[in-house]
């Protein structure tokens, strides 16, 4: 079957999707454009690419995705979105989230209400659609991502390091990531080093300005050579404000970090019992969790790595996606189908409920007309 499929494809985790779906499908990649004057043509193609394919996938809901969405309806090909976070997510006080302005909302409201399947990469991303996109559960199934466990893996003694991974360049995302958190919390534990890494511009300039002697700071690194980061940190602290998953965090723990996170978001699901947590915002309640992760016995991050390889492997992610591709296509035909043949059926309506994270349950009500009804005709 040929996959269209909508997202950038420098992006690691849209291309890791893209590695994996290609084992399956001949995957057509159209990246969003960067620039008004390329619209016309990407929409053109969108169209003569939905006529012919079987499937359109997306990463994230907005106005790069919309026209996939439309005219999957319009030739009835079934449509699916990968939601990644910021197209489901609404925190005002910072600015952040595509539905903290309704005017940035309304082509994302359009993606999500019109696709027929849904995939937040969390369980609590699947809870943040249906709080502010009122989008019904029926459509939702939550595909965590995967990891690979075979590159990440810890690599000799660990060191008494507290390392933070978040790509931020500007004041928003380092709040977001709680990057000055981070850095605020390096005061209070002097005999240990604090490393982040991914940051530049003014995020870089104003962490720099607030940062002690035991802070460094690294702007982005390739995965290489951020391994190696990983495998001597001892602690890994993610204080963000919100995480629809946290890809870093597993990275980490299979690296056998000892994870401190604040308890927002995804990340717990992530971490469960195999790290320490910290109310967000709270220096000094931050800084006694991670003391006491790294006067915790190592034993405990391969503990950390033990709960991503059972739980996140790259494995388990493909196993899903070409199931609910499949689900989403045999679905979408066979209802067409129904429609078309059975002229007694009045209403048709296809229910879909995630009862576990490998297990789905699908029934179908039908409503038919009555038999009085059907004679008169």
């Amino acid at each position: 079957m040929n996959l269209l499929f909508i997202g950038k494809e420098s992006s690691s985790f849209r291309k890791r999707d893209i590695e994996l779906l290609s084992k399956h499908y001949e995957v057509q990649v159209l990246e969003p454009p960067e620039t008004k004057k390329e619209w016309p043509s990407c929409i053109s193609q969108i169209k003569k690419y939905m006529k012919s394919c079987g499937a359109g996938f997306g990463w994230f809901a907005g106005l790069h995705t919309l026209p996939m969405v439309y005219y999957a309806r319009k030739y009835n090909k079934p449509s699916i979105i990968v939601v990644g976070g910021y197209d489901a997510t609404s925190i005002p006080e910072i600015g952040y989230g595509l539905f903290s302005n309704f005017k940035n909302s309304m082509a994302a409201k359009y993606v999500l209400e019109s696709a027929d399947l849904l995939l937040p990469v969390s369980s609590f991303l699947a809870g943040e659609l249906r709080k502010h996109a009122k989008i019904s559960k029926a459509k939702i199934l939550s595909v965590p991502l995967g990891c690979d466990v075979n590159f990440w893996k810890p690599n000799g003694k660990k060191e008494n390091m507290v390392l933070t991974v978040a790509s931020a360049k500007n004041i928003t995302r380092m709040k977001v990531k709680g990057l000055d958190i981070f850095v605020r919390t390096a005061k209070y534990i002097p005999e240990a080093k604090f490393v982040v890494i991914g940051v530049e511009g003014m995020a870089r300039e104003h962490l720099e300005s607030m940062a002690p002697d035991n802070v460094k700071l690294i702007g982005y690194t390739p995965n290489e050579k951020l391994l190696p980061y990983y495998q001597k940190a001892k602690v890994y602290a993610q204080l963000s404000i919100t995480e629809s998953f946290g890809y870093a965090i597993c990275e980490a723990m299979l690296s056998g970090c000892i994870p401190v996170c604040s308890k927002r978001g995804a990340m717990p699901e992530v971490v469960g019992n195999a790290g320490f947590y910290a109310p967000y915002g709270d220096i000094k309640a931050t800084a006694q969790a991670i003391k006491t992760a790294l006067n915790a016995p190592e034993e405990l991050g391969l503990k950390a790595r033990a709960r991503i390889i059972q739980l996140f492997p790259l494995e388990r992610r493909e196993r899903a996606l070409v199931k609910l591709i499949s689900i989403a296509t045999l679905l979408k035909y066979s209802t067409i189908l129904a429609k078309w043949a059975h002229k007694s059926v009045n209403n048709l309506k296809v229910n879909i409920q995630q009862t576990t994270y490998d297990s789905i349950e699908i029934t179908l009500d039908i409503k038919r007309r009555p038999i009085l009804g059907l004679l008169g005709k």
